[in-house]
């Protein structure tokens, strides 16, 4: 989950590179396929909400259907770096989203992306990693095609989050061919400060053991909390499948930018 770029230093983002302050933040580029470190097998329509975000017709990214209209991922799944610093989104006409499939090379639809918004507060430092997607054509609903509700409420700490995704099962890894899932726990601003450095109140932080986690591939995807999004996959600490806890953008924080950009 992560958008294309190349690396500087050892930071990356789960597709796009934005180092900063960040020196060992490294993110799952876009063009890694694969699965989430440590996961397993989704059964069909299991996460009916899922799509694969595709660039120039290749998985990039992940993302989540919140309405027949519009798709959730991450802002550096979907946007380019300038010389002054500053970000512009990339063509929509690049974008492409596959829905109502676990498979990312077959089933389900195709779908055009016809505008790119990204927050307007995206930056280097990987703060307010949030866009939505506006569809050509409205999705038409089925048992594998679904859209996932926001979050009604603050995400606890200490719960057990759902993640998902085409991402790496390790970095430089094997590349299954089918959707993967796993759980993973929240911690609280604190103890994500201690651990990263990175208790912020847009992030939402994702503990898990060793071998287990999001990866290349893995960026714009959703974290489920009580059937609602919870949060979209941003960055990885040093490395896929270390101790450390997963960047997620907290969609709570988010919801109101969200809902004013969409038809929610």
């Amino acid at each position: 989950m992560a958008r294309f770029g190349v690396p500087s230093s050892s930071c990356w983002l789960l597709l796009v590179l934005a180092c900063a302050s960040l020196s060992t933040v490294q993110s799952a580029p876009g063009n890694g396929y694969g699965r989430i470190v440590g996961g397993e097998d989704a059964s069909k329509a299991q996460f009916p909400h899922q799509i694969s975000l595709r660039n120039a017709g290749s998985h990039s990214c992940g993302g989540s259907i919140i309405s027949k209209n519009f798709i959730l991922t991450a802002a550096h799944c979907v946007t380019n770096q300038q010389e002054d610093g500053s970000f512009v989104a990339i063509d929509a006409d690049r974008f492409t989203i596959r829905a109502g499939s676990n498979d990312r090379f077959s089933g389900g639809v195709l779908v055009n992306v016809v505008e790119v918004i990204f927050h307007e507060g995206y930056n280097t430092n990987l703060h307010n990693d949030v866009a939505v997607l506006r569809l050509e054509s409205p999705l038409i609903f089925s048992s594998s095609i679904q859209p996932i509700a926001l979050p009604s409420v603050q995400t606890p700490d200490d719960a057990d989050i759902i993640v998902s995704g085409w991402g790496r099962l390790k970095a430089g890894g094997d590349l299954p061919r089918y959707l993967q899932y796993n759980t993973l726990k929240s911690i609280s601003f604190e103890k994500c400060d201690e651990l990263i450095g990175w208790g912020l109140e847009m992030e939402l932080c994702l503990l898990h053991e060793a071998d287990n986690g999001v990866c290349h591939g893995d960026s714009g995807g959703p974290a489920i909390y009580n059937g609602e999004v919870v949060g979209i996959a941003g960055f990885v600490w040093g490395s896929c499948g270390t101790t450390y806890p997963d960047g997620y953008s907290r969609v709570w924080y988010h919801k109101e930018w969200i809902i004013q950009h969409t038809d929610l």
